[in-house]
């Protein structure tokens, strides 16, 4: 793997030379095309409950990790090469881009990410910088482009980043919270600095993306993962707009080389949802557990692909239980423009016969 990684960074960003595609499920999926079944990746499928991620783990600290594209690369293929899944994604994590902007993130076993020194008040935003991102994210690309070889064309590599909302809740609460009161205070009493932040946060999304797509990305994904902190006006103020920015400057950027995005707002509320699909910039609306999947249909209409959106706890009942879930998870939705999935990251103890069993309810539908 050395020799082929020092390959590849030799390479330019376009002359990557990849193995032909051999399973567009998921990409015909989203272009609304019939397929002989609903493909079905899951958040998170690169992770914890994996025994041999564990091994890594074991002897590399997380954001090592996620620093060798060796490493990133290993780990992403781990549940390919484990589960009949129709799409990878790369083993990153979206707090990339706060250290890539200057600070300190750390992740704390048993407490999760921990940002040491955040965003107190907006004197702070001069301790941001705006990063090169082909240069300091490079090793983000480089895992792209090593999987991409290492798949064989086996699948789609989907890459990813944190939407700017939810990576601006972590860079001003210090982690994760059960409220985010001090990002969403920022929201009323600081609504303009507010914007200048995400506007930054924005800029570089963008370009990470963007880089992504051009070191072998085939799908994206923004992960607006504390969506559930927002009400109907706050998402309209200060997520929808970075979202439809993200997604039309990626598009602008990349012309024909232009790859489908999927958008995931976890805990938004339907409106909120409804709000998203009417824009029309996103392929795919990721719908977390809460949702109901026949309202959102309803609701969001069917040029939309949708995802998800089983509850990862429910993978710790019983596999025949489970099998019976994704089953109706699927006959409920529809097989057309749907993509099966969690409606969240699944759990770290989460049970490998449980994720077998999820597999399998998919498939027999």
């Amino acid at each position: 793997m050395c020799s082929l990684l020092r390959n590849i960074c030799a390479y330019s960003m376009t002359e990557h030379n990849f193995p032909v595609l051999q399973n567009d499920r998921i990409l015909k999926t989203i272009r609304g095309e019939p397929v002989d079944r609903v493909p079905v990746w899951i958040m998170r499928q690169a992770g914890r409950y994996l025994p041999e991620f564990q091994e890594v783990r074991a002897k590399h600290d997380f954001f090592d990790v996620c620093q060798n594209p060796s490493l990133a690369c290993e780990v992403t293929l781990q549940p390919i090469k484990r589960f009949d899944l129709d799409a990878s994604i790369i083993f990153s994590d979206i707090l990339t881009i706060p250290q890539a902007m200057g600070l300190t993130v750390e992740m704390v076993s048993k407490v999760g990410p921990v940002l040491p020194h955040p965003l107190n008040d907006p004197s702070d935003l001069s301790r941001l910088v705006k990063p090169e991102v082909e240069k300091d994210l490079k090793y983000v690309g480089d895992a792209i482009t090593l999987t991409r070889h290492k798949l064989e064309g086996k699948v789609p590599l989907i890459g990813f980043t944190g939407a700017p909302w939810t990576l601006m809740g972590y860079m001003i609460q210090g982690g994760g919270s059960s409220t985010m009161a001090k990002p969403r205070t920022w929201l009323y009493k600081y609504p303009n600095e507010s914007h200048q932040l995400l506007k930054l946060i924005t800029d570089v999304v963008v370009d990470y993306l963007v880089m992504q797509v051009k070191a072998g990305a085939q799908l994206l994904q923004v992960f607006e993962s504390n969506g559930d902190y927002l009400n109907d006006e706050l998402f309209s103020k200060y997520s929808l707009p970075y979202l439809i920015t993200i997604s039309n400057e990626v598009k602008a950027k990349l012309k024909e080389q232009n790859v489908m995005q999927i958008v995931f707002p976890k805990g938004v509320t339907m409106n909120s949802l409804e709000m998203l699909a009417k824009v029309q910039c996103y392929d795919v609306i990721g719908l977390d557990w809460t949702v109901d999947p026949v309202e959102a249909r309803n609701r969001l209409g069917t040029n939309v692909t949708l995802q998800g959106n089983m509850d990862p706890c429910a993978l710790f009942a019983t596999p025949d239980n489970i099998s019976h879930r994704a089953q109706q998870m699927v006959e409920v939705i529809g097989k057309s423009r749907y993509i099966a999935n969690l409606g969240h990251g699944i759990l770290p103890d989460t049970p490998i016969s449980s994720v077998e069993a999820f597999i399998k309810g998919v498939h027999e539908v």
